[in-house]
């Protein structure tokens, strides 16, 4: 069995910015990833997504991002901007190593479970995100449909949905980046929406910024589940997004009632052929494995102080609601550990460090 002062659940932007901060403060760690290699969530997204169309990637703290090629693929560029990142700092991931639980363990450590090899620590720092559990909504007759209803998770191209009636699902920016790449092959594309949609025509700003992330902490303090930050966030109006709507290809419609065997229909009547469904529907926190330690209120939500867990001060949960985004997860990152700093005891940390030195 191993130990550390604090373990590590996850490798993305959340996990090794938290590692950053651990490093620094003395803290011995160790993070634990389940994929095989660096890179987190950017490792899985699908091919053509094109660092040209990425919003844009908060740097990792102490190592700046060198903007790539507008045509390489974010998940080639990003992941290796995170391999160098846990190059140049030295961090002790284990991977591929999927954490299976987190219970209370003997004299008062916390024990994280794998099937490798379990390890007890003094405190956790989550950063599972969310890419593992993509949400799909139920709607009557959803098992009767005779088409594809792939997520967002699933999506390769544009090419499999060549000729084809595609229904798209969602009003996030993944919805509107994969509508548009597939309206130029499919047969006939339709975009539905719970909400109508917002576009921001204007800078996304500091402030504005703030005013999302307020959003979206203040649910989880309440101890409601988190809207996701990109849920919060409106569509930005670029070049290509104005173009489509010029097109009509992002006319939307509500949401349908009903999903039949051959495409979706609406309470008054209307139908909608269908030989696809896409569901961008976005995505739930991976926290399966932090079940064992009873976190979640009647709501289903984790109440939450910052990063720190309310009814758990010892765990911390980054990239967790309003730290789900590049930069909230830095900031997640520092602040977690500057909780724990106070919370384990900084004196014996120091105190570390100093015979470290002299060693």
């Amino acid at each position: 069995m191993g130990h550390a002062d604090v373990v590590v659940i996850g490798a993305g932007q959340a996990g090794l910015s938290s590692a950053y901060f651990l490093r620094r403060s003395g803290f011995d760690f160790v993070v634990l990833d389940a994929n095989p290699g660096p890179g987190g969530a950017w490792r899985h997204r699908w091919p053509t997504l094109r660092m040209a169309t990425v919003h844009g990637i908060f740097d990792l703290p102490g190592m700046r991002f060198a903007p790539p090629a507008p045509e390489e693929r974010a998940s080639d560029a990003v992941p290796a901007y995170f391999a160098a990142h846990e190059r140049e700092f030295g961090f002790d991931v284990r991977r591929p190593v999927r954490v299976d639980a987190v219970r209370y363990g003997p004299d008062d450590l916390l024990t994280v479970a794998t099937a490798e090899e379990d390890w007890t620590a003094r405190a956790v720092v989550n950063a599972t995100g969310t890419w593992t559990r993509p949400f799909r909504p139920y709607y009557p007759g959803q098992g009767e449909f005779r088409g594809w209803q792939p997520h967002t998770v699933d999506y390769r191209g544009p090419a499999d949905f060549r000729g084809r009636r595609v229904v798209v699902v969602g009003g996030g920016t993944s919805a509107v980046q994969l509508l548009l790449e597939i309206a130029g092959v499919a047969e006939e594309t339709t975009w539905v929406t719970r909400r109508p949609p917002v576009f921001r025509s204007g800078p996304f700003t500091e402030d504005y910024g703030r005013q999302v992330v307020a959003r979206v902490d203040e649910r989880v303090r309440a101890g409601l589940p988190p809207e996701s930050v990109a849920r919060a966030t409106e569509l930005q109006l670029t070049p290509e997004v104005a173009a489509a709507r010029s097109a009509g290809v992002l006319d939307r419609l509500p949401m349908f009632e009903r999903i039949t065997p051959d495409g979706v229909a609406w309470a008054d009547g209307t139908e909608r052929p269908a030989d696809v469904i896409l569901w961008c529907t976005g995505w739930r926190a991976a926290l399966d494995h932090l079940a064992p330690l009873e976190l979640r209120g009647p709501g289903g939500g984790i109440t939450m102080d910052g990063t720190r867990v309310v009814a758990e001060p010892r765990v911390h949960l980054v990239g967790y609601g309003p730290s789900a985004s590049t930069v909230g997860a830095n900031r997640a990152g520092r602040a977690a550990v500057r909780d724990l700093r106070e919370l384990l005891g900084e004196e014996r940390l120091e105190d570390r460090r100093v015979a470290s030195r002299g060693a």
